[in-house]
């Protein structure tokens, strides 16, 4: 086995990625700013969070997900990708998510447009099957924050100080 082989470096798929993702993130946000970066993360965001609902909703088969599901979904989401997300509170009209971990692990630090993604794939996800939600990220470890808190509003409101996502319609070629 070769010396570099046997050298003692934390490097594998997942650190390789991340790191990419992050310095991707980083270039964005010096080369156009993080209101332009954001909105590019956006667009990933939510392309991913269309391609998990439709995911979650044929694995679970159904055609819709109720408000439990929903939330049962964007947990798990988080969970699989090593996010340590859960419901932190849960009304009729809003589903409150803490966590105390992000799937980007440390890369994410002083990288406030990833917060995007999460933005995305849970509007993404809540809005195709509610008709409409409001994602507000209140605390970010992106942000120097120890935890995040994201507030998912199913239905319009004066509280939602975020983004808003609206159920998405397929478009049909002519």
């Amino acid at each position: 086995m070769s010396e570099a082989r046997q050298a003692e470096i934390s490097l594998d798929r997942d650190n390789f990625l991340r790191a990419l993702v992050r310095e991707l993130s980083g270039s964005l946000q010096d080369v156009v700013g993080l209101e332009d970066a954001s909105g590019y993360i956006s667009v990933v965001g939510g392309a991913i969070g269309s391609q998990l609902d439709t995911t979650y909703r044929q694995a679970l088969g159904v055609e819709q997900l109720d408000r439990q599901q929903i939330a049962e979904v964007l947990v798990d989401l988080k969970q699989r990708i090593q996010g340590d997300f859960y419901v932190h509170e849960e009304r009729e009209d809003r589903i409150v998510f803490a966590s105390r971990s992000c799937p980007f692990g440390e890369y994410v630090v002083g990288r406030p447009s990833l917060c995007m993604m999460t933005s995305n794939v849970f509007g993404r996800i809540a809005a195709n099957n509610n008709g409409y939600a409001g994602v507000d990220i209140q605390r970010a470890i992106a942000r120097g924050d120890s935890g995040c808190l994201v507030t998912v509003h199913l239905k319009p409101s004066d509280d939602n100080r975020g983004q808003e996502y609206f159920r998405q319609t397929a478009v049909k070629d002519s």
